[in-house]
């Protein structure tokens, strides 16, 4: 059946400018890390796409080795692209990455010209696009040259492959340099794209302040600590979950008894809110402003549409932030 999006895929999303660009991103991004791989079912990733894009989130998020296995997420995005979002082109803002090995030998892997080059080539490829929207380098390099790095990403623009460019993983120090140097260059990095949530918060310790200054937006991804900021774990591992998956990154020696006190208390504030965790998880993301997006991972339409819920109440008062702090500590 033809594919035709909803008539009022725009009247709930929220937009937020990205840094000082002209690009304004969904406030809800969906990423396609997890559950959109080879060993993943078309017919439920294929919803969750459909979901999100009904819904005003215009972004999907991918990288060269997101799966599994490596590539496949690519190309089944590529597939869907072909079939169902080719006349939507011009409404979605598509992002890859490369920075993680990705193929044998020494030009598989890091930040060098020939790898980045080869890489996105390759992507274009698997999802049968002329450019992506935004391009990142995935994680710092520490034998590449900085410089050489960033005006790879500056080439990628000039070539017309990538609309933006972007980063992910870099320290601020390092983050702040690459950025001076991709002003210089004449292509502006338009985002960084960290780990952070409410169990993970190093961005807080310099980096946040690097992007408010420099007018660079923030796109943080596992927004929900892979699934523990969730009602899914308030009870065990149920099967089915990430962390019973032997192919994922959240395994079950992550979900201690001190981290089951903490989701628990959480929960009672999102509670007390008329919130699902998952839904305080990332509207505490969005309360700051220099957060452009938030990335989430869906495994359903279902899961898809409760975190989208989120924007419904995206304001805390000082009592609750107080609360939240407490538990964290």
């Amino acid at each position: 059946m033809t594919y035709l999006a909803s008539p009022n895929r725009y009247d709930t999303m929220q937009y937020r400018r990205c840094g000082n660009s002209g690009l304004k991103l969904p406030a809800i991004s969906l990423g396609l890390w997890h559950n959109f791989g080879g060993v993943d079912t078309f017919e439920h990733y294929r919803d969750t796409l459909r979901t999100a894009f009904d819904h005003g989130v215009t972004h999907f998020d991918l990288a060269n080795n997101y799966g599994p296995p490596p590539g496949s997420a690519e190309e089944n995005f590529g597939a869907l692209m072909k079939r169902d979002f080719k006349p939507y082109r011009d409404e979605l803002i598509v992002s890859s990455k490369a920075g993680y090995t990705m193929w044998d030998g020494p030009y598989g892997d890091f930040g060098s010209k020939k790898y980045l080059v080869s890489s996105l080539d390759q992507s274009l490829k698997r999802m049968g696009l002329d450019y992506v929207d935004i391009f990142y380098h995935h994680r710092p390099d520490p034998e590449t040259p900085l410089y050489e790095t960033m005006s790879t990403l500056d080439l990628m623009v000039r070539q017309g492959k990538a609309l933006y460019v972007g980063l992910s993983n870099y320290p601020a120090e390092l983050a702040a340099q690459a950025i001076d140097m991709l002003r210089d260059l004449g292509t502006p990095c338009l985002i960084h794209q960290p780990r952070y949530s409410m169990f993970d918060r190093w961005v807080e310790g310099g980096l946040l302040d690097v992007l408010g200054e420099k007018g660079v937006g923030c796109i943080p991804y596992s927004p929900l600590a892979q699934g523990l900021l969730t009602n899914q774990y308030l009870n065990g591992v149920p099967d089915g979950s990430r962390a019973s998956k032997a192919h994922g990154f959240l395994k079950t020696s992550h979900i201690t008894e001190t981290v089951l006190i903490k989701i628990k208390a959480l929960n009672e504030i999102a509670q007390q809110r008329q919130q699902s965790l998952a839904q305080m998880a990332l509207a505490w993301l969005l309360k700051d402003p220099r957060v452009t997006s938030v990335l989430i991972g869906a495994s359903s339409a279902k899961q898809l549409s409760d975190s989208l819920a989120c924007l419904n109440r995206l304001t805390f008062s000082a009592e609750e932030l107080n609360a939240i702090e407490v538990i964290l500590a």
